[in-house]
């Protein structure tokens, strides 16, 4: 779907909407319920910092750094430079950050900006990160909402071929409550077993679903 700058895509409902007709139409793809999660660029901040200075969006971050408050982010250069991330954040909060309040990490690996800012490595207190990212609650940081969404919504939905649908469809009933389940704090709790723990996605994903009740 090329129309990058549908303002669709910003919003959960309106993007779903157009992109379930779309698939259907062109590719004979059925897409069911959405999860409550988006797995976007944002920007992570370190608890204590959140924590003592109420951050919990983009624009309490805004207040802070208007206030002279002590910020800096690790990112990729992508992420830095590209019009649609850092910049565009930028622009809709009114802030700039300075070069000596960021650090470019090379790759576009969220994962490394993450462990920066947890280690602070040379004074970073914030970090580029994905809406999901497992070792963002486990390393201590937390993201920052986009009230204003800036950003476009990446919602993970299982997506049904028509004819399997047609052929089997209690597939829906049963992918419902599953993703129906999987808000952004519980998949960074689950991806973060996988990423940070080491432990078997299988096994992580079975336990998970014991635990609902959704698997017998």
């Amino acid at each position: 779907f090329k129309e990058e700058n549908d303002p669709a895509w910003k919003n959960a409902q309106q993007g779903y909407e157009k992109v379930k007709k779309l698939d259907a139409e062109k590719n004979k793809l059925v897409w069911l319920t959405p999860a409550p999660a988006n797995n976007t660029w944002t920007i992570a901040v370190r608890q204590d910092l959140a924590e003592k200075n109420h951050l919990a969006s983009l624009s309490d971050l805004a207040g802070y750094l208007k206030k002279g408050g002590d910020f800096k982010l690790a990112a990729s250069a992508e992420f830095i430079e590209r019009p649609d991330a850092l910049p565009a954040f930028e622009k809709a909060y009114d802030f700039t950050l300075k070069q000596n309040q960021l650090l470019s990490l090379a790759g576009g690996d969220t994962a490394v900006t993450i462990k920066a800012a947890a280690q602070q490595t040379s004074g970073v207190n914030a970090a580029m990160a994905y809406g999901t990212d497992g070792p963002v609650a486990a390393l201590g940081l937390q993201t920052l909402s986009d009230p204003k969404g800036v950003q476009p919504i990446y919602a993970p939905t299982p997506v049904v071929r028509e004819a399997v649908l047609k052929a089997y469809p209690q597939i829906a009933d049963w992918l419902q409550p599953v993703f129906a389940s999987l808000d952004e704090k519980t998949l960074q709790k689950l991806n973060a077993s996988i990423a940070v723990e080491g432990l078997d996605a299988k096994k992580v994903a079975a336990d998970y679903l014991q635990q609902k009740g959704l698997l017998k």
